[in-house]
């Protein structure tokens, strides 16, 4: 390894005492200037971990709760009124979901590439957005009009691009390619919980109706965009910088998380040509099928998901709720999925596999969109919600951890993280048009269509693994050939994990 301490893909930082390192038993120096990593004792290695999930994962978590809720609050106001009160056509409530993700969609790669930039600090890049975001998501309740309300939401698209992705590319920047489908788990559980607490604060909001003049719709909004408006500075302050830069961590911490990476990811955590991306083509960034495919499966995924955040309370209150007792009923459904994430990610890492966990995921969901084709009887459909949310839930986190498991260097993690988290929110344009109003309560265009593209994902999944074991014989098949003291190129030739 090569001076893995004074250099790091993910930004320069101080230098460190490498004689102090080497006493310590940090590092062993192994040539003129070259340092080797000694790992700890498995306790110590544990410590170094839980002191990262302490510092990268509740912020990072907490801000893609605040996504959640002023993403999916619009759900919650539908039912206290929102349609009516800004004389909504038939379509409009589809139309103010659709415009949220072109702009999402469009930008999430640009926004990635800008935060990975030396110059840009994530604190500053991601609190400045969340706190624009409060403005906006309190503008919603403001407006007077239809057009007024698509105007915000296409802003809110723009702005909150870079959030989910930008965190995701933090937390792929500080773990080991084994732990990293558990803290992606923990970032979605976060998202859910934004869920939970969306309907329940709706549900304690729609009893201020008429306060103040304003009705108990837009109350739903004013106050959640001022939650996110407050949250911004925690944003600004707790955020951390990528690990080669962040001055909250020790140096000694430092030295250790930098070269534990390196021995996990390769030496593009110690090549400062690699870390400005000198040597990665982008045409083989672009074109990298493990970024495409892994995009269409979080794409198949996540059209369920956007059905549960954007139809969840409506569908539940056709099923003989009454609209605040449907907010609460769709905390449970979330509660479902995160456990089973939780839990499922939890054995994933243990084991180090993820495939086993993927798989039977997806034949949830399949029986989950099948009940709902099938089945028209509340009860069987409040229970499709459960088995939707569970399989959608495993698989989310587990092909983000994946991805971000199998790609080397900041090209490949800005770009593949923003792919996937951006094209593969497409889904929401399909889900946002497909639950027809006029085809309410039975949906059979919005449930054939989920059911369908969740099918999908089935054998996109074995195509998956079928490239993957491939590749990693044709792996195999190199490192027999080599010379005595000939190695192969760690950031070109390495197994895929799956």
């Amino acid at each position: 390894m090569a001076e893995f301490m004074e250099k790091s893909v993910l930004g320069d930082h101080e230098p460190v005492d490498k004689e102090a390192l080497v006493e310590e038993g940090v590092a062993r120096e192994i040539g003129p200037g070259e340092l080797e990593y000694i790992p700890d004792d498995p306790k110590t290695e544990r410590l170094l971990t839980t002191r990262m999930d302490f510092k990268v994962i509740p912020i990072l978590g907490l801000l893609y709760l605040i996504c959640f809720l002023d993403r999916t609050n619009i759900a919650n106001a539908r039912l206290a009124g929102l349609e009516k009160g800004l004389n909504m056509p038939s379509t409009g409530f589809n139309t103010a979901l659709w415009i949220f993700y072109i702009p999402f969609v469009l930008a999430e790669v640009p926004s990635n590439m800008m935060m990975s930039l030396p110059w840009i600090k994530p604190n500053l890049f991601l609190g400045g957005q969340t706190f624009i975001l409060g403005v906006l998501a309190m503008c919603q309740g403001l407006t007077h009009s239809y057009g007024g309300l698509l105007g915000v939401r296409f802003l809110m698209g723009i702005v909150e691009t870079g959030l989910p992705a930008g965190a995701g590319l933090l937390i792929a920047s500080y773990y080991r390619k084994k732990e990293l489908s558990l803290r992606f788990a923990l970032f979605f559980a976060f998202g859910q919980a934004g869920s939970c607490f969306s309907g329940l604060l709706a549900y304690a909001i729609q009893g201020m109706d008429g306060a103040a003049g304003l009705a108990g719709w837009r109350w739903i909004f004013v106050i959640e965009g001022l939650v996110t408006i407050f949250f911004s500075i925690f944003v600004f302050i707790f955020t951390p910088h990528f690990p080669g830069k962040d001055k909250w961590i020790s140096e000694h911490d430092r030295a250790r998380l930098l070269a534990r990476l390196e021995a996990d990811k390769g030496k593009e955590y110690s090549n400062q040509k690699l870390a400005n991306n000198k040597k990665v083509p982008w045409t083989k960034v672009v074109f990298d099928y493990r970024i495409w495919l892994m995009t269409l499966l979080f794409f198949c995924s996540d059209m369920s998901a956007g059905s549960l955040s954007s139809f969840n309370p409506t569908i539940l209150s056709q099923l003989g709720w009454k609209a605040r007792r449907a907010q609460v009923m769709t905390i449970p459904v979330w509660i479902a999925g995160i456990v089973g994430a939780l839990a499922s990610t939890l054995a994933s890492g243990r084991l180090n596999k993820r495939w086993p966990f993927i798989l039977p995921a997806i034949v949830v969901s399949i029986i989950g969109w099948t009940l709902h084709v099938t089945y028209q009887a509340p009860g069987v459909r409040y229970f499709a919600q459960f088995i939707i949310s569970v399989g959608t839930f495993i698989q989310m986190p587990l092909y983000i951890g994946l991805l971000t498991a199998n790609l080397r260097g900041r090209a490949y993690l800005s770009f593949g993280t923003a792919i996937q988290l951006g094209l593969g929110n497409c889904a929401n344009f399909v889900s946002s048009n497909v639950f027809i109003t006029t085809q309410a309560p039975h949906y059979p265009v919005g449930f054939g269509t989920g059911l369908g593209i969740t099918c999908l994902s089935f054998p996109v999944m074995l195509l998956v693994i079928f490239l993957f074991i491939r590749h990693n014989k044709k792996i195999d098949r190199k490192l027999a050939s080599l010379a005595p003291g000939e190695v192969l190129d760690d950031q070109i030739d390495y197994k895929y994990v799956y």
